[in-house]
């Protein structure tokens, strides 16, 4: 009999902890509340491939937060859930409208068109949110074979210029677009952060207001990795389980995505991370505002800070702190805050960044 494995590892750390940035919420580590779910869905055997106990209990959980119509697919990433979303509302003929600076168009390596097979529409937009007026200069031509078919939209919540559609603004794309006959999907990488942003549940702009399907996202929030796509109106989608698979976003042990997204949803853990991160970015963003020579470019409204400062300031600055250039040729940058951001971080980014201003 082959005895128990026990909990001795032979890896070893390959990184400093201590190093701290303002890249991107992907650099954060796990929450430790899901790192201890994970460690809870390890012990025995479990059946593959979501017919587990743990992909089960979410589908409730699900239910609490968007209603019992609502059904879950976790997957393995944002890009996936994305272009299995994507799949899931169109035809082969079928175009999606976006912003330009929409993820599934700047920053999924074309994925959605040369994995999912569909045409991006996208419309220029001065602070990254589609409205009814924008989304009718690509809404037109569904009777011309010539042209592509417009038969969803997709917005960003929030978006990747960090700002946040209010209830009202989602509900009149979604109420523009169903009677046009198209369906609506929301990208929800950050769907938390907007919820915390605007203090009302991730309902109220979702399936309250007729979003079709969400991708959600829990990497960002504290996750080790996994997302999910949520169909929120069943009649909108097609072979939701085929798709998946086909997009290769089936998980075998499919329980240690769901059990993770159990720890964020079952309580207020997505809720907390979001808040602080949140916190975390107005913070940086006031510390800014204070500093001759640095803009800030959009309204920081979850946990981004987007500004313009001098190139040499921000190259500086990049030997103590990691962070990316927006648009480098105008001096543009992104700063972002994660759920483990500290106060401190925030504190000696300031300083580093007022020094670096100085010289």
């Amino acid at each position: 009999m082959t005895a128990a494995l026990g909990p001795r590892t032979d890896a070893r750390r390959h990184h400093d902890p201590s190093v701290r940035g303002f890249a991107s919420d992907n650099y954060a580590g796990a929450h430790p509340e899901v790192l201890a779910a994970l460690a809870l869905a390890n012990e025995g055997h479990q059946v593959a491939y979501g017919e587990d106990q743990y992909t089960d209990h979410l589908q409730r959980i699900v239910h609490s937060h968007f209603g019992p119509g609502a059904e879950a697919f976790p997957v393995f990433n944002g890009t996936g859930a994305n272009v299995t979303a994507l799949q899931a509302l169109t035809d082969r003929w079928g175009a999606v409208i976006c912003a330009e600076s929409a993820h599934i168009n700047v920053d999924e390596g074309g994925a959605p068109e040369r994995m999912g097979g569909l045409k991006l529409l996208t419309v220029p937009t001065p602070d990254g949110k589609l409205t009814p007026e924008l989304i009718d200069r690509q809404a037109w031509g569904w009777e011309d074979e010539h042209r592509a078919m417009p038969q969803v939209v997709s917005i960003t919540q929030n978006t990747e210029l960090g700002t946040v559609y209010t209830v009202d603004e989602i509900r009149a794309i979604t109420e523009h677009a169903h009677a046009k006959g198209m369906k609506v999907h929301l990208d929800g990488a950050r769907i938390a952060n907007a919820a915390a942003s605007l203090d009302v549940p991730m309902r109220a702009f979702t399936n309250a207001v007729g979003v079709d399907v969400l991708s959600y996202g829990g990497t960002k929030n504290g996750m080790v990795f996994g997302e999910a796509v949520i169909v929120l109106n069943p009649d909108a989608v097609s072979h939701m389980k085929h798709l998946r698979k086909l997009s290769m976003q089936l998980a075998s042990k499919m329980r240690f995505v769901s059990v993770q997204l159990e720890a964020l949803l079952a309580k207020d853990l997505w809720l907390r991370n979001a808040r602080h991160a949140n916190a975390m970015a107005q913070r940086l963003a006031a510390g800014v505002r204070a500093l001759d020579g640095v803009e800030i470019l959009y309204p920081v409204q979850a946990n981004a800070v987007f500004a313009r400062l001098p190139h040499e300031v921000s190259r500086r600055l990049q030997e103590r702190f990691r962070f990316y250039f927006w648009d480098e040729a105008a001096g543009d940058v992104r700063w972002m805050c994660a759920f483990d951001t500290t106060e401190d971080d925030v504190d000696a980014f300031l300083q580093a960044l007022k020094e670096g201003l100085a010289r």
